[in-house]
């Protein structure tokens, strides 16, 4: 069976309803990123970040997946499907995908606050939107934060991404700008053999490669012209 991975952005929640972080009315351009989204950040004001990630998750949970995470989610029925997302949202498993790997964290889930936070032995499944600061903690004491990677922070999952890449067959691209570094980088880590697509409105040769397949299309109507290429008989 053939591999398929995919490695999708912002722009497949985008269709949720999930703000995006770098469009413009993006929530970037709400908030300094300084502010939410680095350990000093947190380090100097917490409950500023964790009312920010609360209000995120709270969007989340009331989103539904759209029409790409679901086909995404079906092609687990003709090949072998691992999905690579910079999402922190669970709309490809809700939509189905089985096997799923998020390189910036997860929002669903909460980590301690502690020392060990970049590579934490342990998660915690967050049971309602919120966290709190002063009753959820770990068991050495510290507040739990959420399970997403800072500015500033390493991106633990990116090995085993990197892996999944060069061994893919077929290779799908979707909603992403590929502006963040260093996981914008797996594009060009395919093999030669390997089938290339790109999904995005704005697909062009300055993102990627020409080994790359341009669909300009948004996350759901690419995946529809897509699904029908990769299944057809």
């Amino acid at each position: 069976m053939q591999k398929v991975v995919v490695f999708s952005g912002a722009g497949m929640s985008a269709e949720s309803g999930i703000e995006t972080f770098r469009d413009s009315d993006g929530l970037w351009d709400q908030h300094r990123i300084e502010d939410v989204a680095t350990p000093e950040a947190w380090a100097r004001n917490p409950d500023l970040v964790q009312r920010f990630y609360n209000a995120r998750r709270k969007r989340i949970l009331a989103a539904v997946p759209n029409t790409a995470h679901q086909l995404i989610a079906e092609l687990d029925d003709f090949f072998d499907v691992e999905v690579i997302t910079q999402n922190i949202d669970d709309l490809h498993e809700r939509a189905g995908s089985q096997n799923v790997l998020h390189l910036h964290g997860h929002i669903r889930y909460a980590k301690s606050s502690g020392p060990q936070t970049q590579h934490p032995e342990e998660l915690f499944e967050i049971e309602s939107s919120d966290l709190n600061l002063d009753t959820d903690k770990c068991p050495d004491g510290y507040p739990l934060r959420p399970h997403v990677v800072w500015f500033g922070e390493a991106v633990p999952a990116y090995e085993d991404a990197s892996i999944s890449v060069q061994t893919a067959d077929i290779f799908i691209v979707i909603g992403t700008s590929l502006a963040v570094y260093p996981v914008a980088g797996l594009i060009h880590q395919i093999r030669p053999s390997c089938r290339a697509f790109y999904i995005d409105p704005k697909a062009d040769y300055q993102r990627v490669p020409q080994q790359y397949e341009l669909i300009k299309e948004g996350a759901s109507e690419g995946m529809k012209k897509l699904f029908q290429q990769l299944v057809a008989p």
